[in-house]
């Protein structure tokens, strides 16, 4: 296993990019992303769970560079309705192109809608993140997750989050997600805790190369 010194992180949004490139500073990764590779097809996300997404695009992505590849998949988990909206989180409404404000509102509304005969204590929730690494031809080296546990409330609160962040509210806070500053949120986010996993399984494979 050859050192891991650059990674490609399966996105073209540069703002990700840029948070990611900050966590990675502590362990003199170079992270570049799928905005420098304009004409790779893009991957086909066809799995039922965020795991088996992340993989299909680190697998896909990283066949086609010869580079490795790191994707991500999350959304939110409602106990109460088997898992939904799970992998369709961000399309929960529907597939029709519109602004993201105006797809989270319908989201929410459907969610509600949904739950609307569940008793609130019974509304238990997740944010899950999984996240997959691929070598440069296509092998998975690191697959980890993080999760942030809590409740899907009837009432919309904070102006901080976006998509289900209104009305996740987290018992341990006492506040709803999108209540949260930035500092907070990255203390306890599902996405945080998976790179934290993530960063912490590079450390041990460099560690073990740098024996060799």
């Amino acid at each position: 296993m050859t050192k891991l010194t650059n990674i490609v992180l399966a996105t073209t949004n540069r703002g990700k990019l840029a948070e990611l490139q900050k966590l990675f500073a502590s362990i003199n990764v170079e992270i570049t992303s799928l905005a420098d590779y304009p004409t790779v097809p893009e991957a086909i996300e066809e799995g039922d769970t965020f795991k088996v997404n992340a993989r299909q695009k680190a697998v896909h992505y990283s066949a086609l560079l010869h580079q490795p590849v790191l994707a991500d998949d999350s959304g939110l988990e409602v106990l109460a309705l088997n898992g939904a909206p799970g992998v369709y989180s961000a399309r929960y409404s529907g597939s029709t192109p519109m602004p993201r404000i105006e797809r989270d509102t319908l989201n929410n509304k459907k969610l509600l809608s949904a739950l609307q005969d569940v008793a609130p204590k019974n509304r238990h929730a997740r944010f899950y993140c999984g996240l997959c690494l691929c070598d440069a031809i296509g092998n998975v080296l690191v697959e980890v997750a993080g999760t942030l546990d809590g409740f899907i409330s009837n009432t919309y609160k904070g102006e901080n989050g976006f998509g289900y962040d209104p009305l996740f509210y987290i018992p341990s806070l006492n506040k709803h997600a999108a209540e949260l500053s930035k500092a907070e949120k990255s203390n306890i986010s599902h996405r945080g805790a998976a790179f934290e996993r993530f960063i912490d399984a590079i450390d041990k494979i460099n560690a073990i190369d740098s024996i060799k």
